[in-house]
């Protein structure tokens, strides 16, 4: 996906590679929700939550962290970082945000201390991921 989005930006540029990867997802998406045609959810109970209430506004969007991933991965993978750089720095990123919403309860999820072998986890990513930068620069 991630080479593909990227030479897509490299022949027109990194935010219509974007606009064109979502796009083709939102048909793709359609087509499967034609295709699958499972019983619409009552309008009321899509509406709410289990338990009632309001859905928390920033699970809205969700969208938005995969939109912000394509863009910026066409943007540096076609840039000095090149692709090996790109997965580096994406994989550190999701386990840097990961432990600190365990850690901090951020999004509903459950509070969790992290753990000597997962900070050790984290740790040996980071430390690969600037050898693998290092090693490209």
């Amino acid at each position: 996906m991630i080479a593909i989005n990227s030479r897509l930006a490299h022949f027109s540029s990194p935010l219509f590679a974007s606009w064109v990867a979502h796009g083709v997802g939102t048909v793709a998406a359609l087509i499967a929700v034609v295709a699958w045609r499972r019983a619409a959810p009552d309008a009321a109970v899509a509406a709410s939550p289990p338990g009632g209430g309001r859905w928390p506004r920033w699970i809205y969007l969700g969208g938005v962290p995969g939109a912000l991933t394509v863009l910026l991965a066409a943007i540096t993978v076609n840039g000095p970082l090149g692709f090996s750089g790109t997965l580096a720095l994406m994989l550190a990123g999701q386990m840097l945000f990961g432990v600190a919403a365990d850690r901090f309860g951020w999004l509903g999820l459950e509070r969790r201390a992290p753990t000597a072998g997962g900070l050790l986890g984290l740790g040996l990513v980071l430390i690969g991921s600037l050898v693998i930068i290092a090693a490209a620069g």
